[in-house]
């Protein structure tokens, strides 16, 4: 294999691979190995029909699809660590020269990690946040807790309310044709919740479990699937169950329930210490973030778009992993929030941005500052994830390949490249609005 690097504009470059014709002429035998049971020639047992039959009635490039993907695929990531450069984005594929007989030729077009120039680092002034616990705090931590232990229960007494679940089925149609994606069995639907389309959710206050029910709405003019952009819909909706939560007292009993205090005091107590540790924490994190902005907004670096929309993607599909536990597919997702991929990608997109950025700058800091993960850091980060996942470390130890390795070590230079930063911060008071100057003006005065 030999591999060309081209650099390109923009810190893209392009890789083209060339592979023998050897290599080549396995692989379209592969892919009659792996076709042959599907083809039927007359005079043939099928799955008995030579290689070069087929070939003659369908073209030498019968087998070249098949043959060029499992090249491309076998032989990427080699010709990556071949080139000596650092990919940040998926690669676009393109094949060059494909033919019995000769070399196999395909290009890669990818992002290359780009130059960060720092600005300052060391230093940053960031401002000062008040991380004290009121009583309200406390007060609203308990309601969450009541919430959390509140007991679920059947409601027969009572129509569909606001904040209720309605367990549902339900088929969507269109002119009186159901569509595809629009029908689901028992999903627990919350009132008010806004998951799905228009007013879905607001017709069904009112109504009873075991009640059928047309939902009336209209999807956006700009709705991820074409064909039902800008219609009416019509759902129909079997109301199965109304379920709602019923909270338990505040007393003591409940401080017995939900912890190891014997009164509620005492628990208020509790509360009321690990919210100030919360806050402590959320304050750092918010000064973690104010103090690599200011490095970023004083740092100069080229970012690449398909480096955008590789971390897009990526964050696209943990979305989609995430409201996969709730029982929704991104297709359901799509359709009943109104909203397209692509506009997904667009709401994405600052937020990667700024990830990208941030992993750029600290990536440069530890560079700088030659600070490195040890062996020692790692052992301790594995038994961390492995108690989290209740298992040996040197099971979880086992089952992690190098490249897991590797970024587990990257992810600890950059969490100790921030703590050096955070080490090193200046922190002042929050600038006073007018009208908090106003206000201290006439509490003074009276």
């Amino acid at each position: 294999m030999s591999v060309q690097v081209e650099n390109l504009e923009k810190n893209m470059a392009k890789l083209t691979i060339e592979l023998p014709a050897e290599e080549l002429d396995k692989a379209i035998e592969a892919a009659y190995q792996k076709q042959k049971g599907q083809i039927s020639i007359q005079g043939f047992r099928k799955g008995k029909v030579p290689r070069a039959m087929i070939e003659k009635i369908y073209g030498a490039e019968v087998f070249y699809e098949d043959a060029a993907n499992a090249l491309m695929q076998q032989n990427y990531a080699a010709a990556v660590d071949e080139s000596g450069i650092d990919i940040v984005s998926r690669p676009t594929v393109d094949v060059v020269q494909i033919e019995k007989g000769q070399p196999f030729i395909f290009t890669a077009e990818v992002a290359v990690k780009p130059e960060v120039t720092l600005g300052k680092y060391m230093g940053v002034t960031v401002t000062k946040i008040d991380t004290s616990v009121s009583e309200e705090d406390v007060d609203a931590e308990l309601e969450k807790e009541r919430d959390n232990n509140a007991r679920i229960i059947t409601v027969s007494d009572r129509p569909v309310a606001d904040g209720d679940t309605a367990v549902i089925d339900f088929e969507g149609f269109v002119d009186g044709v159901a569509f595809e994606g629009g029908k689901g069995e028992n999903h627990p639907l919350v009132i008010g919740s806004h998951t799905f389309i228009d007013n879905f959710e607001e017709q069904l206050i009112g109504k009873n479990a075991g009640e059928d029910v047309e939902v009336n709405v209209t999807f956006p003019e700009q709705y991820q699937a074409a064909e039902l952009a800008g219609k009416a819909a019509v759902f129909k909706v079997k109301i199965n169950e109304v379920k709602t939560k019923e909270l338990p007292e505040l007393d003591d009993e409940f401080a017995q329930d939900v912890s190891e205090f014997d009164t509620l005091a005492e628990y208020r107590e509790s509360v009321k210490k690990r919210l100030e540790e919360q806050k402590q924490e959320e304050a750092r994190r918010t000064k973690e973030d104010e103090a690599i902005q200011k490095i970023i907004d004083k740092s100069k670096m080229d970012i690449p778009d398909a480096m955008i929309e590789t971390q897009c993607e990526t964050m696209l599909d943990e979305f989609a992993q995430r409201i996969a536990q709730s029982g929704l597919s991104m297709e359901q997702y799509l359709q009943f929030s109104g909203l397209t991929v692509d506009a997904l990608m667009d709401q994405v997109r600052p937020e990667a941005i700024s990830r990208i950025k941030s992993s750029l700058v600290l990536e440069k800091i530890a560079e700088e500052e030659n600070i490195q993960a040890t062996e020692e850091e790692l052992e301790a980060e594995i038994e961390k994830m492995a108690a989290g996942y209740g298992m040996e470390a040197d099971k979880l130890k086992d089952l992690m390949g190098d490249s897991e390795k590797e970024s587990m070590k990257k992810e600890l230079e950059l969490s100790k490249a921030a703590d050096l930063i955070m080490e090193n911060i200046k922190e002042r008071a929050k600038a006073k609005s007018k009208k908090e100057k106003e206000a201290e003006a006439e509490a003074e005065a009276e």
